[in-house]
């Protein structure tokens, strides 16, 4: 028996969001012919997307308000340029994965012309800008959720949602020596993680923070050892760029945060899906961020929730340390460092449970729902 086929957009432009959109894709081939359109990271783009030409997809790694306006004329560009292509093809489905704001836009046009809208990864509705809720009760027919507790706040908002799970409950720790032979590195040393971002403003604003903070674990322990995994080549170019990069023993490789990870007890981790990614493979994360002055002064008037990091926002908890904007120094990350050292089962016993409140209905299950839809 013949598939259907069906006209499928996608924009799934985030580091992280592109290995969502491609196991959705995954999952809808079992089901449907596809015919794919839109844009992607790597994962994505091997699924025979057909996307504008002359875009590139970290064009559209920009965040908070600041920058994104300095960059408005190139994302209009591509906002219009990936309507056109999905309005000329006649699409049947919109998946927007991470980027919410981003994706509203085509939401709202789509479903104007009868498309099927889904939302992979829900805007943080339930932290802050609630008001975002009458947007996507308009305009999305189905947000598929990371997180129960998000599940929870829709229902109370009588939306329908739907589980998806987050893939880190899949995660297990890399073995240790096969992740030495790997690197090359030496079995005898005290490795800790450094996660500085998958953006180069978040490298720019970090790396020397971190930097420094090395230098004083360094001081503290010659044993210790950096492992710096970055997210591609032209963000590790700009990692080793950091002013004093080699006064540090380190190893700094693309795609290697779960290898690197999983040797680490401790991480020193910029917030957002790598503290969780952390978690889950037995790092024990130092959660930091800090961005431009202005962005940080509206930024904190809209956010409603006691917690950053997503270990904390999962436990309910303040466990993990948290260094925002001014509270970032290096001096406070060594002083994070030793406490955790200190507590260290503690702070293990902890990690014991966050899989648990992620593991949803997953993706063959996603793809039924969306079949549902159509």
């Amino acid at each position: 028996m013949s598939k259907r086929k069906i006209k499928v957009g996608i924009i799934a432009a985030e580091h992280s969001g592109d290995r969502l959109g491609f196991k959705l894709v995954e999952a809808l081939q079992d089901i449907f012919d596809i015919d794919l359109y839109g844009l992607g990271g790597p994962e994505v783009a091997s699924q025979n997307i057909i996307s504008p030409s002359e875009i590139d997809y970290q064009d559209l790694h920009v965040m908070g308000l600041i920058d994104p306006l300095i960059h408005l004329p190139k994302i209009l560009s591509i906002r219009k340029k990936l309507l056109n292509l999905f309005i000329s093809n006649d699409i049947d489905i919109f998946i927007g994965v991470d980027s919410p704001d981003f994706n509203m836009f085509f939401h709202k046009k789509l479903k104007s012309r009868s498309v099927k809208t889904i939302q992979v990864v829900s805007p943080s509705v339930w932290g802050w800008r609630e008001n975002r809720i009458k947007s996507i009760k308009a305009y999305v027919d189905l947000i598929m959720c990371l997180f129960k507790f998000e599940c929870d706040f829709y229902d109370q908002k009588n939306m329908q949602s739907f589980f998806l799970g987050h893939p880190f409950s899949q995660l297990k720790p890399k073995n240790n020596d096969e992740v030495i032979k790997k690197h090359s590195l030496d079995a005898s040393r005290d490795f800790v993680s450094i996660l500085p971002g998958s953006r180069a403003s978040e490298i720019s604003q970090l790396m020397p923070v971190y930097l420094d903070a090395a230098k004083k674990l360094l001081n503290k322990n010659a044993n210790r050892f950096f492992l710096i995994p970055a997210a591609n080549k032209k963000l590790a170019e700009m990692i080793q760029s950091t002013n004093g990069m080699n006064e540090i023993p380190h190893r700094l490789s693309i795609d290697s945060a779960q290898d690197f990870l999983s040797l680490s007890s401790i991480s020193i981790v910029t917030s957002g899906t790598a503290s969780l990614e952390a978690a889950v493979l037995g790092s024990v994360p130092i959660i930091c961020y800090k961005t431009n002055k202005l962005n940080y002064a509206i930024l904190s008037r809209l956010v409603r929730t006691p917690f950053v990091g997503l270990p904390n926002l999962l436990l309910q908890d303040h466990i993990f340390p948290e260094l925002i904007q001014q509270d970032l120094t290096p001096e406070a990350i060594v002083n994070s460092f030793s406490e955790i050292s200190s507590e260290a089962q503690k702070y293990q016993s902890y990690l014991s449970q966050i899989n648990d409140s992620m593991l949803g209905e997953g993706f063959e299950v996603a793809a039924g729902a969306i079949d549902n839809l159509l």
